[in-house]
């Protein structure tokens, strides 16, 4: 994205990888939930997350050991302007689909032209920005651009590439369960039993497998993935040795809940794994589309509300620092207290429009610890009495008369989540609030979340150390109200919008860095989220025989490193 990429012409693998990995053994991991599609790029239906990284490939692929860097994949050369208004690729003769034929210019400009209008949103709106794309050659396609965005020439190389000819009779949009897009990808579906299991096997003709950028990774021959009511019973064939590893994300458990007897033989280790990159944003999402919370006071209230040093000292045993703001952890953060230099010329000219912490520094509420809160809930109650809101018998109600009522939505798979809001709750009612918490599956909890059929939910974006263009998708206006968008908040902002475009259009790591510092001062400062703790390490239980290289990414864990990069080892 800047300056020039740290693999010089040539490069044999990837520093994180080790080209001397043993290809073979099985491995089987745990999803909570169910599916109902094998199509990963429709917004109808749910797919196994995995299949997206192990079945598809686009034209370049990354270094994750970079900010953002890419490299040749099924391209051979990329070639753009100097001002990035375009980018062309040129196809590599030997790229095959996973029945064997060639990749064409074609394949590109239909999946290109597909996805950006028929896929899944985050697809569409990159394809706004491409003012044409055109064969240029026999293996080279160009896209040139609409917009002033830097960042485009490299999204446009990660756009992954499906088989044309698969779906010249039949509506890419209504595919059914058995109608599993064709892709370039190490692994191939070969079995499946809707609701219940995948399975993935490494395709022993891959055509990348001797790519720089493939050389020692996929080196399982399966990849099983079996899927199970709520995270409960998934820890509990785990334990039993019926998966080979599982992601922890709750560090008390990780100190507490690995005593059993695999664990304490050696059979099962333990593995942290550090990395460098923004703690993104966890928590519980407010729908700004849906009054009150469209006001910020009570926005405010909610987090005063939220006890997290007690909440984080019930289930994690306070081992897991808070999330301060949505690129906490990394050098794109904000920094504390009053904005400086180039953050405060870019927020200045916008400040009448802004919470006044916005420029001044805005740090979240904390409690002293007990269950009681009683500091912050009695701010909660001021700031809610100022938007309007006072008890009536016992009852929150508007002036109007309105009661005061929230629907939490979650996933009933969502052990922790459950947890969380079950203490919640109980503040929440102290201040008079009618608390209604709906469970629901996968599927409804999809859907739901797509029509923005809540008024709080459970949140996560990971955020990048090179954020782009997916900033548009998570909190920009055009996004707010387009069914199936990540905008989950229905943040509307100009002054948001106007700071994503400054850092797409940005030409120098300084520029880019203050101007992701200043969005991410305007997004913590309108409280959109009740943070909840950060994941400062990966924290991997697996069985002995996985193992992985000596040397680590600046990501660290990510579906791009486990299990990837791993291999099997008696």
């Amino acid at each position: 994205m800047y300056g020039d990429p740290a693999l010089p012409p040539g490069f044999a693998a990837l520093p994180h990888a080790n080209p001397d990995a043993p290809k073979g053994g099985r491995i089987v991991t745990g999803n909570t939930g169910g599916f109902d599609s094998l199509n990963p790029f429709l917004r109808k239906g749910t797919s196994p997350w995995q299949l997206r990284f192990f079945s598809y490939e686009s034209l370049m692929g990354r270094n994750w050991d970079e900010p953002f860097a890419l490299y040749g994949l099924l391209a051979e050369t990329v070639e753009t302007a100097p001002d990035r208004s375009w980018v062309e690729f040129t196809l590599r003769p030997e790229a095959r689909f996973s029945d064997g034929s060639p990749v064409t210019v074609e394949d590109v400009i239909w999946s290109y032209e597909t996805l950006g209008t028929l896929g899944h949103p985050r697809y569409l709106s990159f394809w706004t920005q491409v003012d044409r794309i055109e064969a240029t050659g026999p293996r080279s396609v160009r896209l040139t651009f609409n917009t002033d965005n830097r960042e485009l020439a490299l999204i446009a190389g990660m756009r992954p590439i499906l088989q044309k000819a698969q779906w010249s009779d039949r509506d890419f949009t209504a595919a059914t369960l058995n109608d599993i897009p064709i892709g370039t990808g190490p692994y191939v579906v070969s079995d499946f039993e809707a609701g219940r299991h995948v399975t993935l096997t490494r395709n022993p003709a891959y055509w990348g497998r001797d790519l720089p950028l493939r050389r020692g990774t996929h080196n399982f021959d399966e990849i099983r993935v079996d899927f199970y009511g709520d995270g409960d019973v998934l820890f509990e064939a785990f334990k039993a040795g019926a998966l080979s590893y599982m992601r922890e994300f709750n560090a008390e458990a990780w100190a507490n809940r690995y005593g059993f007897p695999d664990a304490l033989s050696g059979n099962v280790v333990k593995s942290e794994i550090p990395h460098q990159k923004p703690s993104g944003m966890t928590g519980f999402v407010m729908n700004a589309r849906r009054a009150p919370l469209d006001d910020i006071r009570v926005r405010d209230a909610l987090i005063h509300t939220f006890n997290f040093e007690f909440i984080n000292d019930t289930l994690t045993g306070a081992r897991q620092p808070r999330i301060t703001s949505y690129f906490s952890g990394s050098q794109l953060a904000m920094q504390p207290g009053d904005a400086t230099g180039r953050v405060a010329e870019l927020l200045t000219p916008f400040a009448d429009d802004l919470p006044p912490d916005t420029l001044s520094g805005y740090t979240l509420p904390a409690s002293d610890g007990s269950a009681r809160n009683r500091k912050n809930l009695r701010r909660a109650m001021k700031l809610l009495k100022d938007a309007g809101w006072d008890v009536v018998d016992g009852q929150l109600q508007h002036a109007q008369g309105d009661p005061f009522t929230l629907d939490i939505l979650l996933r009933q798979s969502d052990t922790q989540d459950k947890a969380i809001i079950d203490i919640y709750r109980k503040s929440l009612e102290r201040l008079g609030i009618t608390v209604t918490v709906t469970l629901t599956d996968n599927a409804q909890y999809t859907q739901r979340v797509s029509n923005f059929d809540f008024d709080l939910t459970d949140f996560r974006r990971a955020l990048s150390l090179s954020p782009g263009n997916e900033q548009h998708l998570y909190w920009g206006s055009d996004a707010a109200d387009q069914p199936g968008s990540r905008n989950l908040m229905g943040l509307k902002s100009p002054v948001v919008d106007r700071l994503i475009d400054a850092m797409l259009t940005a030409e120098t790591q300084e520029e880019f860095t203050a101007a992701t510092r200043a969005l991410d001062r305007v997004l913590t400062a309108g409280r959109h989220v009740i943070p909840i703790w950060t994941y400062a390490v990966g924290r991997i239980a697996h069985r002995k025989e996985l193992r992985y290289p000596d040397t680590l990414p600046i990501y660290g864990d990510g579906a791009e490193w486990m299990p990837a990069f791993w291999w099997y080892q008696e």
